[in-house]
Parts: C-alpha cells; structure tokens; sequence
C-alpha cells in the first residue's frame, strides 16, 4: 500500500467559480451565434481589449511579422515542426483503408477520409504556446485537411509574432488574431468573415474548455482537456535534481496542475521533496509553480515496480515520466497514460515543444480510454458493402428473419423484395 509523505493541500475547485464559467461561456457562444462578427469584435475588445475591422491577418501582414521574427527563433521552429511532421507521416502510413470478402459475394471495406476544415487554437496569455501551432495545424495538414484556419489571442495587445510566424510555417490556410471562448464559438459557428470547420483542436484555459464541450455536437472536438498532470514515476536510480525539476515544469502552468511522484525508494522521495524547496528559490515562475506545488502535488512511497505500476494506471495521467533502473518494463505494462517519457534522457518539456509528438493530450484520467491529439484525428473511417446478387439472397432471408424478430415489418419487406427478386427458381 502506498504510503504519502506529501499530500495535496486542495482537492478541487469551488463549484461556483464552475457555475460562473458555464454561464459566461454559454452568454458569448449564444452571442456570437446571433450577431456573429458584431458580437465577436465586442467580446475581444471587453476581454482582451483587442478591437480590429478584421480578425484574419493578410498575406502581406502575414510576411511582415514572420520577416520579424529572429532567425535562430524560425530554425528552432521549422526544426521542431520537421519533427512532428514526420512522426505525423509514419501515423498516416500506418492508417490503411481496407476490403475484403468476409462472404461470398460480400464485400465489406472502410476510407480513411480527411474532414474537409479544421481550426487549430493555439493559446496565449501568460504563456504563449507557440508550440501549439504545429501540433494541432501540421498534424491536420498531414492528415488532409484542406482547410485550417486557426486562432491565437493577441499578446500584450500587440499580434504575438512568433505565434504567429509558426502557424504561417505550420501551414495554416487562415490565421486569426481572435481569442479565448470567441475564437472557439467563431471557429464552430461562423461569424459571417469567418467560416465555420467541422473540428476543433487546441489547449486552453476552463473557459476554451467549456466552450469546446458546449459546442461539441455542433463541431467536432479533439478532447476536454483540463489542468495539465505529470506523474514521475522513480526508483533509488533516479537523480532527484532531475524529477524535481520535471515535477515543477509541469506546475508551473499553472496553480490546479498536479504533480506527482510515485517512488520505491523512501531516500528519493525525501531528496526530491527538497530539492523542489532548493528550486523553487530561484525560479522565475515559483509565484505560480509553488501554489501548484504545495496545492496539488504529491510524494507517494510504494512496495515495488508492481505497486508503481498500479498506482501509475489507476491516475491515469497526461504526461508520466519513467525513471527507473528497466523504463521498458513499464513501456510493457502500462495501460493509462496520455504520452510516455522512458528514462532520465527524456522530459515532458521535449514533448511539450519539440521531440515530435503531440502535446495535446488527456487529463483527468480520461486517459483511461483514449489517447491525444494525433493524425488519426482528422480522419474518419467509413464504411461500405457492396454483394453480388446471389449473396442478397442469402443476407436478405437471414437479416428478414432478425428484423422481425424487432418488429420492423419495414425493413423485413426491403429484404424479402431482393429475395424474390434474384432467387434462383
């Protein structure tokens, strides 16, 4: 049984600050649904103070802020979009349509097909996730989207330009400087300038995330994406200055993001519980990463790899990082996670920005039964049959049989015409 040797000071948000959300978020998606761009342009200028005749940015404009942007700043982002493009490719390669004959003169197949737009929000605020741009926008260019047309806030009431320059070299087909909840209800259900997409991908604070689950029915939607997670999980190998530093790169995103480390060793959780004090001294964001540390994180001593294991698949968490003597033999067993970092050699941070896989991913232990964002996303698998004439006649005595059996008169007599119509007498 896993022993804490720090617990969490808070467990969950007040339900009134969820009341607030829901009904603010349901006033400006209602809003922008009946007055479209007018109620768009109030919404920004009253939230972001950002007032603009149009929220798209031109091709000119485009050129102008991508010609600003530092060169070594460009070469870090191509490199990283290069990396997730082609992790992209190898996903879509491995997506195959398929047919065969399952009976005699049945044959049954499925098409991977692209949805036809997409929009990609990539957040702002506080920490502008640049990076966000190519996982939402070169994932669905790889996968066929035709159209993505994607969204960021302003910065500082300015135009974010290294945001910006990374969704024009993601490829986006429409960049807007629109943000937050009237980004989302833009993108999902047009505005008149804006035209609506069938899909939505991005992170974003609880008032994007309500907004997505609000609309979803209406659009498509990645996932409900809540606080990001991170779950260390250690063994006496691991180098406590190292899990320190993961565990409080994750929290400082803000202060409802757990993290949490899971130990065999009962010497690592005591080193780690102070080196996070020792970082946390110098740390430029410790205004927020402390408040997350010391609300939400949590050092648990457990028995073995197996009570690890355990533990790792009942939270279920975003990001779980392995720092054990065999990393592979929990690559092996492990059910429950949104993205898996093996080894020391490897962060969540590479993940976030970099590496090649995407980083947007499950929270809350929704984990439990689906993954993140990926190729596959944008694609929907459809169905088909076609039959030979002599095959109808076999299906249609059997399927007559079972409609009745349903009381669907209806759709028995759709099956007994082709009966009678192809029986061989």
């Amino acid at each position: 049984m896993a022993t804490t040797t720090k617990a969490p000071a808070a467990t969950h948000a007040p339900a009134e600050r969820s009341r607030e959300i829901e009904e603010t978020v349901t006033a400006i998606i209602a809003d922008v649904a009946e007055r479209g761009d007018a109620a768009a342009q109030e919404w920004s200028a009253r939230l972001d103070r950002w007032e603009r005749k149009s929220f798209r940015l031109d091709e000119a404009e485009i050129e102008r802020i991508v010609a600003s942007v530092p060169w070594p700043v460009l070469e870090d982002v191509r490199f990283s979009q290069a990396q997730v493009r082609r992790f992209a490719e190898a996903q879509r390669a491995a997506i195959l349509d398929v047919e065969l004959e399952t009976f005699p003169g049945v044959t049954l197949g499925h098409r991977n097909i692209p949805i036809a737009s997409a929009g990609s929000y990539v957040p702002g605020g506080r920490y502008p996730m640049v990076a966000s741009a190519q996982m939402g926008i070169v994932t669905a260019k790889v996968a066929g989207v035709e159209r993505v047309a994607a969204c960021t806030p302003p910065l500082a009431g300015e135009l974010p330009a290294a945001t910006i320059a990374a969704m024009h070299l993601a490829g986006a087909d429409e960049i807007y400087c629109l943000g937050g909840v009237p980004a989302i209800a833009a993108l999902a259900l047009g505005t008149g300038t804006i035209q609506p997409v069938d899909f939505i991908a991005g992170p974003g604070n609880a008032y994007v995330v309500e907004a997505k689950r609000q609309l979803f029915g209406r659009v498509g939607i990645d996932l409900l994406a809540g606080p990001t997670e991170i779950l260390v999980v250690a063994d006496e190998t691991a180098d406590a200055e190292l899990v320190a530093a993961d565990l409080l790169g994750q929290a400082e995103h803000g202060p409802t993001s757990p993290s949490i480390l899971v130990t065999t060793s009962w010497k690592l959780a005591g080193d780690v519980e102070r080196e996070i004090a020792r970082q946390l001294e110098s740390l430029p964001t410790a205004d927020v990463a402390s408040v997350a540390w010391r609300d939400c994180g949590e050092i648990r001593v457990v028995g073995d790899d197996e009570e690890a294991l355990r533990e790792a698949d009942e939270l279920a968490f975003e990001h779980v990082e392995v720092h054990t003597r065999d990393p592979d033999w929990y690559l092996a067993r492990l059910r429950n996670y949104g993205s898996l970092f093996l080894g020391e050699t490897t962060t969540v941070a590479y993940g976030d920005k970099t590496i090649g896989t995407n980083h947007i991913l499950p929270t809350g232990r929704a984990a439990r039964y689906t993954g993140g964002l990926w190729v596959g996303k944008y694609l929907k698998t459809v169905t088909y049959q076609r039959a030979t004439r002599e095959a109808s006649v076999e299906i249609g005595e059997i399927c007559a049989r079972q409609c009745r059996i349903e009381n669907f008169e209806a759709h028995a007599r759709s099956c007994d015409l082709r009966v009678d119509r192809w029986l061989t007498r």
